[in-house]
């Protein structure tokens, strides 16, 4: 399905979209300040008693209301779910797309909707708080959709049918045929609501693609746990035209604040799509593999198949492992609750650290709660770069960095390796006038970081030094005592290493040093203009790995601070 920009607010009204509320079906909709735009000039908006100046400085955007609908966003979620704009609506997570189809569809104290429990709590949740009725029409033995037991369940006031594949909690997806059973059945009676939220998880392609074929179908959307987003709270409900503009009806004139727009349109772009899809596929195999170990103790008797980013165990005891997880500091979540889930207990697929931690406490190895880390994040924007890094003192990894200066991310991961850390870095820059800003707002961002995971710093080593390679001799002293000062000493015979101008890794120091409040020396010596700038890392590096040891409790200072 072809993506588009262009959306329209009439559309042929389907048999369907008569079963809305009368009084939806009659109403013009609000009419939010960005509805109206003259075309081919700026325009003065003076119409939403806005105000024309910036809350704080460095804001932008802030003072005036965003659209209902994004053009931006809408066009960036078109292209990642390949749909028309007329199909689409961005909401505040997939809970308010179901908010919002019940208020459309559902007159109160009349209407029912149909669920299959075991499932996601939220639809029997939205439809009570909107006097709707719920019937059930319990999964199968398989955890499938029975529909037998959802045509009893059905009768001439359901507005919806919702579908949740892969399901919440079990993890299995839905079969493709029966869900298509259902557009049919119920193509002119009932919206089949298919909630897709954790679709990327699986091999199974989405209903979307069966939009055209039937009038009656929603698929439902998400940023959450595809794209690592749940707390931007942006999700989307893909339906046919007319059944978009009930939606679009009942939606809140301005849903998406701004700084969501564009946090949404940074997450979307293709080459961090790409790299959120490789990390996907990093959980799938993890969770196959975990899903072996769980299998393999006594009190587990059961791991069912997964399509999800979790997995449901069926054990002896769901409260009793709680419990114990519990007092390890690890939060797991018992579905005791649900129908036909007695004893079944959900849990996410965390870090490789997380899920260690989990094993020992169902081995019975009963592990202390993890220790506090020395993890710091920081993220820093400018109208020249966009950069996020993260840092923990105490793991060797990951350490994942693109600051799209290559020979600039192998001198820090040097660093990250040989200091004995984890270190995540991310940097779009301008880099088509050149990498000067990026280089510099790295080591600022990243001397943040580190200032800020070395906390007090009581119990470090303070102090670091050393570091021959090859024919180049290197020599680092370093000492987080609170007070910036570099000292660097280097005449390199050649500009440019790589794609790393050599004037900028001075700056690079001076920035790590002045943002760690650190006192940095650093003397390098040598012929060979690459080996003398990675020692200069690498040093740095070792160094670095001596000060933020932790030697014991003391406060390395006799003044009691630093």
């Amino acid at each position: 399905m072809a993506s588009s920009s262009s959306s329209s607010s009439s559309f042929d009204m389907t048999a369907i979209c008569q079963r809305a509320r009368p009084e939806i079906l009659a109403m013009a909709g609000y009419v939010s300040a960005r509805s109206l735009q003259l075309p081919g000039s700026e325009t003065v908006f003076l119409d939403a008693n806005e105000c024309a100046f910036e809350p704080f400085v460095g804001a932008s955007g802030l003072s005036r209301y965003p659209a209902q609908q994004p053009s931006q966003l809408v066009d960036a979620f078109c292209r990642w779910l390949d749909v028309s704009s007329r199909n689409l609506t961005i909401t505040r997570g997939a809970d308010e797309a179901i908010d919002c189809l019940m208020r459309a569809f559902c007159i109160p104290a009349v209407d029912n909707v149909v669920i299959c429990p075991p499932t996601f709590a939220m639809y029997a949740q939205s439809a009570m708080l909107q006097g709707v009725a719920v019937r059930s029409a319990m999964l199968d033995s398989n955890f499938g959709l029975d529909l037998a037991a959802i045509e009893k369940a059905v009768d001439a006031n359901t507005k919806m049918i919702f579908v949740c594949s892969p399901n919440n909690p079990t993890a299995n997806v839905m079969d493709a045929g029966a869900i298509q059973k259902l557009c049919e059945t119920y193509a002119d009676t009932a919206l089949i609501v298919v909630d897709e939220t954790y679709i990327e998880f699986s091999d199974q392609p989405s209903s979307i693609a069966k939009l055209d074929q039937f009038a009656n179908l929603v698929v439902l959307r998400t940023l959450s746990k595809s794209h690592a987003a749940a707390g931007l709270r942006c999700g989307a409900a893909v339906a046919r035209g007319d059944v978009t503009s009930l939606l679009q009806k009942v939606l809140a004139p301005y849903p998406l604040a701004a700084p969501v727009m564009q946090a949404a349109l940074t997450i979307l772009k293709p080459e961090n799509t790409a790299k959120l899809a490789e990390k996907r596929a990093d959980i799938v195999t993890r969770r196959n593999g975990y899903a072996k170990q769980f299998a393999s103790f006594d009190d587990v008797h059961s791991v069912l198949p997964s399509d999800a980013n979790y997995l449901l165990l069926l054990v002896r005891d769901a409260a009793d492992l709680c419990e114990k997880a519990r007092k390890s500091g690890i939060i797991l979540r018992d579905q005791s609750h649900q129908p036909g889930l007695e004893n079944a207990v959900r849990i996410a697929i965390g870090s490789a650290e997380e899920m260690q931690q989990l094993l020992a406490v169902m081995a019975g190895e009963n592990p202390p709660a993890l220790p506090a880390q020395r993890r710091f994040s920081v993220t820093r924007k400018t109208s020249e770069t966009a950069i996020s890094v993260t840092v923990n003192l105490d793991k060797t990894g990951p350490v994942k960095i693109n600051t799209g200066v290559g020979f600039y991310d192998h001198m820090l991961d040097q660093i990250a390796k040989h200091g004995g850390f984890s270190l995540e870095l991310e940097c779009d820059g301008d880099l088509h006038i050149d990498p000067h800003h990026s280089v510099e707002d790295c080591a600022i961002a990243l001397g943040q970081a580190i200032r800020g995971a070395l906390g007090d710093k009581r119990g470090i080593g303070r102090y670091g030094f050393f570091l021959p390679m090859d024919e180049s001799l290197v020599q680092v002293a370093l000492d987080f005592g609170g007070r910036f000062f570099l000292d660097f000493k280097a005449d390199f015979p050649e500009s440019h290493v790589g794609d790393l101008p050599c004037d900028m890794v001075q700056h690079v120091f001076y920035s790590l040093a002045e943002h760690m409040q650190a006192n940095l020396h650093i003397a390098v010596t040598g012929e060979n203009t690459h080996h003398m700038v990675e020692a200069c890392f690498k040093g740095f590096g070792r160094a670095f790995r001596q000060a933020i040891r932790i030697e014991g409790t003391e406060m390395p200072s006799t003044k009691g601070i630093l």
